[in-house]
């Protein structure tokens, strides 16, 4: 039998004894808390810990102070993200004084860096626990040692192991589920850490990853949503050849998915026949983000992109040929080490040309250990700040203008939850994944509903329910 089975098999059956010794502790009685940050990939991380956490008899809950353990999933993107965590430590010490039951875990991104690790270690003596994002397994087994005795419980893995893939999940919503396609990025970008915290690029068998959907979709699951550092890049290196196009094609065809998404593609990567499948699939959404980062070809080049503004224009120029009302998103990261001001025009320019329906922008934040970090042609903070109000004074008015085009149209909306400006609305997305509020009540939420849209501002609509 191949080794890397036996080791699964093995690790399963670990599993499985620690789930069992911890009921046994927990007896049904302990509370838990899960506080995510950062991406979608982190929030199904914090899936599949619900679900070990129920499996060892702990009641999900809200509020810190009832909880017996509070689990920090985190995220080392940036480094505000971080420093959110650090001030949720620092509550969560003053907590443990008064609760000295309480059991503090800290996951995710952050403990694959050895850095921030290290940092937590040092000075926040109330962490039991620590786990990274290859080994969400071991948490029954950690928590076992840590009501045990046992000081600080810790295990990274710097190698993923298909063992993550057996375990189920504690889904957020019944009528919409994430997906990992893929783990890890082989791109480097030279400001960008996840390679260092989710490791080397490998693709799950198109097949598992198929009866996964499934069995979602048997579970009432309407849209799902596909997940990968670089989703374009999907198959290489399976045994069994598929590329991500294939596999868009393949997932099309079950039988019950109404929506097909996935997050985060690539500019080099995407090819003609991914680009056709918007054209081709019926229950692929309207919708592509498509991270530029910048719109100077030299940043690109110093960012380790792999593209040129000229190339990324001439796909979207490709995209739009296919599906000329294809709603775009992309990144767009602000006062990169060497930024001039031609530089920051240059992506000025890009984004009226490209015209995006929305955008996540953000300062370019130091990781230790990028590349980047090293630079010392760093771009100061009151020229970062001028120039992102500069790029959202741009952006901002696009993405009006492109809402207002679905005035008075009716589109299809997921009811996903209660506004939360208006506790009389129901929130979701249509195809184009815009924010859509609309009259209507907790029966809308899981359902896919006909919405006429009456207003718009830059960054949501509102609208009526219609039969």
């Amino acid at each position: 039998m191949n080794s890397n089975i036996d080791l699964i098999k093995t690790s399963q059956d670990s599993v499985n004894e620690y789930i069992r010794k911890m009921e046994e502790i927990s007896e049904n009685s302990l509370k838990a808390k899960v506080i995510t940050h950062g991406c979608q990939m982190n929030e199904h991380d914090s899936e599949k810990i619900k679900w070990l956490l129920e499996k060892m008899g702990y009641k999900l809950i809200e509020d810190d102070n009832e909880a017996d353990l509070v689990i920090l999933n985190t995220c080392s993107v940036r480094h505000s993200a971080e420093d959110k965590v650090y001030g949720q430590l620092g509550s969560l010490k003053h907590l443990k004084t008064t609760n000295k039951n309480l059991k503090v875990a800290v996951c995710g991104c952050m403990m694959q860096r050895q850095a921030s690790r290290d940092y937590v270690i040092e000075k926040f003596e109330n962490v039991d626990i620590i786990f990274g994002t290859n080994n969400i397994w071991k948490l029954p087994e950690l928590l076992y040692k840590s009501y045990n005795g046992q000081k600080l419980s810790m295990d990274i893995q710097n190698k993923y192991l298909d063992l993550d893939n057996n375990l189920g999940a504690n889904r957020l919503y019944s009528y919409k589920s994430y997906v990992n396609i893929m783990y890890g990025c082989n791109n480097f970008c030279t400001f960008c850490i996840v390679p260092y915290t989710r490791g080397r690029e490998k693709s799950r068998e198109a097949d598992e990853i198929v009866d996964e959907i499934k069995s979602l979709i048997d579970k009432g699951s309407k849209e799902i949503t596909l997940l990968g550092q670089n989703v374009n890049s999907y198959g290489r290196g399976l045994e069994n050849k598929t590329s991500f196009a294939q596999l868009l094609y393949r997932i099309n065809d079950i039988k019950g998915v109404e929506r097909i998404r996935f997050m985060t593609s690539h500019p080099k990567d995407i090819s003609d026949e991914l680009i056709y499948a918007f054209r081709d699939l019926d229950h692929l959404c309207n919708f592509l983000h498509l991270p530029v980062q910048a719109g100077s070809s030299r940043i690109l080049k110093l960012m380790n992109r792999k593209y040129t503004k000229e190339d990324y224009l001439r796909k979207i120029d490709k995209i739009r040929q296919v599906n000329p009302d294809i709603a775009l998103s992309t990144d767009i990261m602000v006062g990169f080490p060497g930024e001039t001001e031609e530089d920051f025009e240059e992506t000025l320019d890009l984004v009226k040309r490209v015209e995006y329906d929305t955008s996540f922008t953000f300062l370019y934040s130091m990781r230790s250990g990028t590349p980047a970090a090293k630079s010392l042609n760093q771009v100061p903070d009151k020229i970062k700040h001028e120039r992102f109000q500069k790029l959202l004074d741009i952006l901002y008015p696009i993405q009006y203008e492109k809402n207002k085009k679905f005035i008075n149209k009716t589109v299809k909306v997921l009811g996903e939850d209660i506004s939360k400006k208006d506790s009389r609305k129901i929130s979701g997305r249509n195809d184009e994944f815009k924010l859509v509020n609309f009259n209507g009540s907790a029966e809308d939420i899981g359902k896919i509903v006909n919405v006429k849209i009456t207003s718009v501002n830059s960054f949501a609509m509102e609208g009526v329910k219609v039969e």
